[in-house]
Protein backbone atom coordinates (compact mmCIF):
# COMPACT_ATOMS: atom_id res chain seq x y z
CA UNK A 1 0.00 0.00 0.00
CA UNK A 2 1.27 3.79 -0.83
CA UNK A 3 0.25 6.83 0.70
CA UNK A 4 -1.28 7.49 -2.02
CA UNK A 5 -3.79 4.60 -1.51
CA UNK A 6 -4.06 5.12 2.18
CA UNK A 7 -5.33 8.30 1.70
CA UNK A 8 -8.15 7.61 -1.15
CA UNK A 9 -8.99 4.48 2.11
CA UNK A 10 -9.76 7.05 4.41
CA UNK A 11 -11.30 9.44 2.54
CA UNK A 12 -13.75 6.77 1.22
CA UNK A 13 -14.28 5.22 4.76
CA UNK A 14 -14.66 8.78 7.05
CA UNK A 15 -15.69 11.02 3.82
CA UNK A 16 -13.64 13.54 4.36
CA UNK A 17 -12.04 14.78 0.93
CA UNK A 18 -8.77 13.51 -0.11
CA UNK A 19 -7.33 17.01 0.30
CA UNK A 20 -7.94 17.46 3.75
CA UNK A 21 -7.22 13.76 4.04
CA UNK A 22 -3.47 14.72 2.68
CA UNK A 23 -2.89 17.67 4.53
CA UNK A 24 -3.19 16.04 7.71
CA UNK A 25 -1.37 12.87 6.90
CA UNK A 26 1.67 15.18 5.80
CA UNK A 27 1.41 17.48 8.92
CA UNK A 28 1.47 14.41 11.17
CA UNK A 29 4.53 12.58 9.32
CA UNK A 30 5.76 16.53 9.61
CA UNK A 31 5.26 16.57 13.33
CA UNK A 32 6.53 12.93 13.85
CA UNK A 33 9.97 13.75 11.92
CA UNK A 34 10.49 17.18 13.92
CA UNK A 35 9.84 16.08 17.14
CA UNK A 36 12.19 12.37 17.22
CA UNK A 37 14.70 15.21 15.70
CA UNK A 38 14.64 16.59 18.88
CA UNK A 39 14.91 13.91 20.64
CA UNK A 40 11.50 13.36 21.64
CA UNK A 41 9.40 10.12 21.54
CA UNK A 42 6.02 9.41 20.28
CA UNK A 43 3.33 7.15 22.38
CA UNK A 44 0.33 6.61 20.86
CA UNK A 45 -1.74 4.30 22.81
CA UNK A 46 -3.18 0.66 20.93
CA UNK A 47 -0.87 1.43 17.86
CA UNK A 48 2.77 1.98 19.05
CA UNK A 49 5.72 4.26 19.86
CA UNK A 50 8.23 6.18 17.28
CA UNK A 51 11.53 6.60 19.30
CA UNK A 52 15.28 6.81 18.10
CA UNK A 53 17.63 4.26 18.88
CA UNK A 54 20.89 5.28 19.73
CA UNK A 55 23.96 3.56 17.66
CA UNK A 56 27.04 3.20 19.31
CA UNK A 57 30.65 4.48 17.66
CA UNK A 58 32.16 1.65 15.89
CA UNK A 59 34.70 0.77 13.32
CA UNK A 60 33.31 0.00 9.54
CA UNK A 61 35.27 -0.94 6.40
CA UNK A 62 35.00 0.45 3.34
CA UNK A 63 35.63 -2.41 1.25
CA UNK A 64 36.82 -0.99 -2.11
CA UNK A 65 39.52 0.65 -0.81
CA UNK A 66 40.52 -1.94 1.95
CA UNK A 67 40.29 0.75 5.04
CA UNK A 68 39.05 1.34 8.10
CA UNK A 69 36.37 4.28 8.63
CA UNK A 70 35.28 5.28 12.45
CA UNK A 71 31.37 5.54 12.01
CA UNK A 72 30.50 7.56 14.81
CA UNK A 73 27.57 7.64 17.35
CA UNK A 74 24.29 8.12 15.93
CA UNK A 75 20.63 7.83 16.34
CA UNK A 76 18.30 5.98 13.96
CA UNK A 77 13.76 6.28 13.77
CA UNK A 78 12.33 2.99 14.88
CA UNK A 79 9.19 2.03 15.54
CA UNK A 80 7.79 -0.56 18.57
CA UNK A 81 4.28 -1.79 17.88
CA UNK A 82 2.12 -1.60 21.28
CA UNK A 83 0.83 -5.04 22.49
CA UNK A 84 -2.39 -4.83 21.38
CA UNK A 85 -1.51 -3.91 17.93
CA UNK A 86 0.92 -6.95 17.70
CA UNK A 87 -2.22 -9.02 18.52
CA UNK A 88 -4.32 -7.84 16.34
CA UNK A 89 -2.17 -8.55 13.26
CA UNK A 90 -1.77 -12.15 14.75
CA UNK A 91 -4.92 -12.81 15.03
CA UNK A 92 -5.71 -11.32 11.29
CA UNK A 93 -2.76 -13.13 9.79
CA UNK A 94 -4.49 -16.75 11.76
CA UNK A 95 -7.78 -16.09 10.03
CA UNK A 96 -6.43 -15.69 6.53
Amino acid sequence: MRKSDLINNISDKTGIPKVDVLVTLETMLKEIKENLSKGENIYIRGFGSFITKKRAAKIGRNIKKNIAVEIPEHFIPAFKPSKEFVNEVKQMRKEE
